[in-house]
């Protein structure tokens, strides 16, 4: 859930779950991975490595999902956030409203939207552009968004 992925790009191991249980075509899949290199090709990436000694074996990773320990993450610029930072922040308004909780967040291709569980009981989730017109700020500190929106919105 990266994009641009250099997280990816720049780990030097790569941690695997497949959807089936972490076994492959040809038998389990290695939990991880020593990555000697990666590098754009076409629509992806493409990885080298030591563990992976053939074509075959390469093809038997095919589908797995690739995670990456937070601590080999590239620190984000100014005003950047991991979406995985961004998940349980309070979100409050410029009145100092509490509006909830970031449980998540959605990509619709043109700017990320925060998904927030209200407080209240029942009440619907909100669904905030992650865009500068309506977040303030954002302090990974404090766990605290600051927001221009209204829980009736």
């Amino acid at each position: 859930y990266a994009d641009p992925p250099l997280a990816l790009r720049a780990a030097s191991r790569w941690h695997l779950r497949c959807v089936d249980d972490l076994r492959g075509p040809l038998g389990p899949l290695p939990p991880t991975l020593a990555i000697a290199s990666v590098h754009a090709r076409g629509d992806g990436y493409v990885a080298t490595s030591p563990d992976v000694p053939d074509r075959t074996a390469a093809e038997a990773l095919r589908g797995a999902r690739i995670f990456v320990a937070r601590s080999e993450f590239p620190a984000p610029g100014a005003d950047e956030f991991y979406w995985a930072d961004l998940t349980g922040m309070t979100v409050a308004n410029r009145a100092g409203v509490v509006l909830g909780n970031v449980v998540g967040l959605l990509d619709n291709g043109a700017q990320s939207i925060l998904r927030v569980e209200p407080l209240a009981s029942g009440a619907k989730e909100l669904l905030i552009p992650f865009v500068s017109v309506y977040v303030d700020s954002g302090d990974p500190a404090a766990r605290r968004i600051a927001v221009d929106w209204q829980a009736d919105y």
